[in-house]
Formats: structure tokens, sequence, C-alpha cells
């Protein structure tokens, strides 16, 4: 199976079946880090669980009322904040090597719409 990158202004998501351990990798434009495919699976996941969260709270909130919304599994915290259509996007590996990470708000909307592309299995 071939490796897939995007990416776009402020960010970069990537996935290599053939890369072991790390298979998956975000960015942005001066940062990267790999990950193992639990933890690239669980980033996707909660990611897009997250911002369903903070799309669907739109209609209980004012105009300029924020919201920070966070999940985690064993291998990543995960945490939005902001309004429902511009909000940052935050990750924390709790295992192995730790590490973090993070987007604006000017990255987040076009990282999001390539998660869903990122296709593990």
């Amino acid at each position: 199976m071939a490796a897939h990158l995007k990416e776009g202004k402020g960010w970069r998501l990537g996935w290599n079946p053939d890369a072991i351990p790390f298979q998956g990798l975000v960015g942005g434009d001066a940062w990267a880090i790999e990950m193992t495919a639990g933890e690239f699976e669980d980033f996707r996941r909660l990611t897009l669980q997250l911002v369903g969260i903070l799309q669907d709270m739109a209609t209980e909130l004012m105009d300029e009322e924020r919201l920070a919304c966070e999940q985690e599994t064993p291998n990543i915290w995960v945490e939005v904040e902001g309004y429902p259509r511009t909000y940052e996007l935050r990750f924390i590996l709790l295992s192995g090597r730790k590490a973090e990470g993070g987007w604006p708000a000017t990255a987040t909307a076009e990282l999001v719409q390539a998660i869903p592309a990122m296709t593990l299995f």
C-alpha cells in the first residue's frame, strides 16, 4: 500500500502503513510528529467526535460564547476550543515518547476536512 500525505496552510497529515512502528504523521508549518497506528486512529476518531460535539452545540451558544471540549484514550488527549466554526485543535500523546502539538483556528477547518480521507486499513 502506498503512503499518503495531505497538507494545507499550517497543517500536514500522513499515513504510511509500511513504516513500522510509526505509520501516522501530524504536523504544522514548523513541526511534525510520527504516531503509531493506534495513536493516529485515536487522534482521527476523537478529533471528529469533538468537532461534531462543538458543531452540535452551536444552537445552544450565543455568538460570543467559546466552548472547550476534550476527550482522551490511553494513547492521546485531544481538545477543540473556540467557536463552532472557528476553533483550535490540540493533542498530547500520553504513552511512549510523549509529545504535544496543535493548530490555530486558521488551519483546523481544512485539516479536519482531510481526516476522513486518511484511510488506515
